[in-house]
């Protein structure tokens, strides 16, 4: 330790940094590149839930087969190494399992809280505007003629409508995350082998979960075959493998990838040069998503790979403050997609009212994606507690002297002015 009166030296400064970075005491500046791609994916998503959505024509989905869920899959997979594989190896096995359990259960409260929302929201709007039945358009009728039954199958992830199956998808997949660093201690590589092989495993003997009771409908994201994606970003961010570094010639390849792949993805496309839906129907398999199929994978990668090698050494571009706004939402990805979600079907009830012409698709998508930024705003304000914050010394002298430490019995004698929480 320092003495009192001793400054410390630089050369002590060095070592006293170098030991805080052994430890992992030294926080390191947060790589912009994640967050903006998940707040792009929330906004994606948003625009492509508004039923009749004009705009939902020019998302990145109609011009390859990969799409936001991928984005959102692969972001979700580099955030949980960070997020959770530092539990795991700082407080063991067991914390970071129970980590990923808690984890898990915030998700499927979260999960169940979107149904009710938007049931509700069904059934008023349904109620008051008479000429439309928004149970039905939703595919709810299940659920309010057979509300027992359907609870029961909804809280067992048995009942899952189309349009809220990414939630359960997710926690399928973070489900897997213990067996993951288990293998990973072993070896590393066997991460890879077992997530190829959980993959392959499925599509050979059709492995997946009932969506409904009264048909053989499967989720229609399937988590054994989705993990593919998320535990790829996992492993990246976690080291375990390497990303090709840049390359001139694989950049090249793979932007001709993607380009050779949009005439058979966009069907504006397709039904001008009808022979290129015998190209798509020979590849459908790639294509499919609720076994994500390996085209979407390798298509996504390859997207991925020119962004990152056009990004490289220019990461700094992404923190300028118009990006700002997209980095926020990215980093407030949970609520910002409960609420995306909720808006895109409250914005399809507003379109039916007002008409789906320019000015109504403009009204919605604008407001939409101003409402999802300043939550993701308020909703980081919140997370960042304010309440606890202490005035500044330079604040309200007044309100200086009300918050003079006082014993409070009540606090077991902690002074007034700390925090009961």
């Amino acid at each position: 330790m320092y003495k009192a009166n001793e400054r410390p030296t630089d050369n002590k400064l060095s070592q006293a940094a170098q030991t805080a970075g052994a430890m992992g005491t030294v926080k390191k500046e947060r790589d912009p590149r994640l967050d903006f791609f998940r707040g792009v994916a929330m906004l994606i998503i948003f625009v492509a839930h508004v039923p009749g959505n004009y705009w939902a024509k020019f998302i990145p989905a109609r011009f390859g087969p990969s799409d936001a869920a991928e984005m959102f899959v692969f972001c979700s997979g580099f955030a949980a190494a960070i997020a959770f594989g530092g539990t795991f190896r700082r407080s063991g096995f067991f914390m970071g399992t129970m980590r990923i359990v808690i984890r898990c259960v915030q998700l499927y409260v979260a999960h169940l809280g979107l149904f009710f929302v938007l049931a509700t929201i069904c059934a008023i709007a349904t109620a008051y505007f008479v000429d439309f039945n928004y149970i039905t358009k939703l595919n709810l009728p299940y659920f309010f003629n057979n509300t027992a039954e359907a609870l029961g199958a909804l809280f067992t992830l048995t009942y899952v409508p189309n349009f809220f199956d990414i939630m359960p998808m997710y926690i399928g997949v973070l489900a897997l995350v213990p067996v993951v660093i288990l293998l990973a201690r072993v070896h590393p590589y066997l991460v890879p082998v077992f997530s190829i092989a959980l993959y392959a495993a499925t599509w050979q003997w059709q492995l997946e979960f009932p969506a409904e009771p009264f048909s053989d409908r499967p989720w229609f994201f399937n988590p054994l075959t989705w993990q593919l994606l998320f535990f790829t970003g996992f492993a990246i961010s976690a080291g375990w493998i390497k990303a090709p570094p840049p390359n001139k010639w694989l950049l090249i390849a793979c932007i001709i990838f993607v380009l050779v792949l949009v005439p058979i993805s966009n069907w504006p496309i397709m039904r001008a040069i009808p022979e290129l839906k015998d190209v798509r129907a020979e590849l459908i398999l790639g294509f499919k998503k609720t076994n994500f199929g390996l085209l979407r994978w390798i298509h996504f990668l390859a997207l991925a790979y020119i962004c990152v090698t056009l990004l490289k050494g220019r990461e700094q571009i992404l923190r300028h403050r118009f990006f700002k706004p997209l980095i926020k939402c990215g980093q407030q990805a949970l609520p910002v997609f409960l609420l995306g979600m909720t808006l895109s079907w409250t914005g399809g009830i507003v379109l039916d009212q007002i008409g789906r012409d320019a000015f109504g698709l403009t009204l919605v998508n604008v407001a939409g994606i101003i409402l999802l930024l300043g939550y993701a705003y308020l909703m980081a304000w919140v997370k960042s507690s304010p309440w606890r914050q202490v005035p500044k010394p330079d604040a309200d002298p007044k309100a200086q002297q009300d918050l003079k430490p006082q014993v409070d019995a009540d606090r077991g004698g902690r002074s007034a002015a700390q925090p009961a929480e």
